[in-house]
Formats: structure tokens, sequence, C-alpha cells
């Protein structure tokens, strides 16, 4: 069943569009505090359809980034009393007392480990910010941490070019199942 690749076909269409890296900004700093969809889901279809402007798009991503994740911050310094109530009762509660563990463990490389892997990094700049994690080491282990994740993508997919592009095309729907099936697999043994 071939339902990924009319969605990638559609990303790459809308990562040409005109103001498709203000799209970019606007996801990455949303993503940093509060939106549950990664910017990689932009940024990388923006930097195969235009691999000369790939490490534009990921030094814009990252700045962007790391001002939502400073929004986040600044959400748990001074708002986690208000947020805790949903917080507890949404998906990101054990999420966040991860954070928590990490922070009391590991401080600042927490926040970098959080900013470069797919560990929702939200959850991580609201736990920084409710614990009183000391500004500057936050912000630095945020521009350290997702820069290297979001060049590392774009230099990734402009180094692959068109050839990825055709590449990724004829096998997004393979992929996209064998990511289905990872995730179902991976639920069943959390909950196992």
């Amino acid at each position: 069943m071939r339902i990924f690749s009319p969605l990638y076909r559609r990303a790459m269409s809308w990562s040409r569009h005109r103001h498709a890296q203000w799209y970019l900004a606007a996801l990455s700093f949303a993503e940093s505090s509060f939106f549950p969809l990664p910017p990689d889901v932009m940024l990388a279809p923006m930097s195969l359809a235009n691999p000369s402007r790939a490490w534009r798009f990921a030094l814009l991503t990252t700045v962007a980034s790391v001002a939502g994740g400073l929004l986040g911050y600044a959400i748990g310094h001074f708002a986690f009393g208000a947020i805790e109530p949903w917080l507890r009762e949404s998906r990101y509660w054990d999420g966040y007392q991860l954070a928590v563990g990490w922070f009391e463990h590991w401080g600042f490389w927490a926040i970098f480990v959080a900013g470069f892997s797919p560990i929702p990094y939200k959850v991580f700049t609201i736990a920084a910010g409710a614990l009183s994690m000391a500004p500057l080491p936050f912000a630095l282990a945020s521009l350290v941490g997702r820069g290297a994740r979001f060049f590392l993508v774009a230099g990734l997919m402009a180094w692959g070019g068109a050839r990825m592009e055709a590449a990724l095309y004829r096998y997004v729907d393979r992929l996209g199942w064998a990511s289905v099936a990872l995730v179902a697999a991976g639920a069943l043994i959390y909950r196992g």
C-alpha cells in the first residue's frame, strides 16, 4: 500500500514554497516548547530540494529551536505550577520525570543529549526551567546539541542531493512502513 509516497511528494513541494523557510523557523520554535512535530520533517526535504541553501536552513532551524527552547525554559521556570496538572495527565509526564532524573545526574549534558537525539527536547526545556538550571549553560548546551543535529541532517541531505531524493522516493513506502512497525514494537515493549 503506497500511502507514504504521496506524502513525500507533498512534503517536497512544500519545501520549495517561497515561504518555506519561515514555516521551518516557526515549526522549529514551536517544537522546542510545545509542538509535537520535529523540524527535521521540513529541514530534510528543504535541504534535499535546495542543497545550496542547506547550511542556511540548518542555521535558521538551530537559532529558532534554541529561541523556542528558551520559551520552554521560561514556561518551566515561571509557569510550571500552572501546567503541571496538564503535564501529569499528558503522555509527556514520564518523559518529564526522566528529564528530572537526567538533570540530577548529568545537568548540562542532559540538555545536550536531548537537543541532539530524538528524545522530546521540549520536555527537557521545561524541566530545565522548572529546576532552575543556569540559563547560560542551558542555552550553550541547546545551541551545540541542536546545531549538531540540524547541521548533520542538512549536510547529509545536501550531500545526497538529487540522487538521495530519487532513492528516498523509490523506498519511502518501505521506510514508512518499517518506521510504523518499529514504533508499534516499541510501544508493545514499553507497555510490557
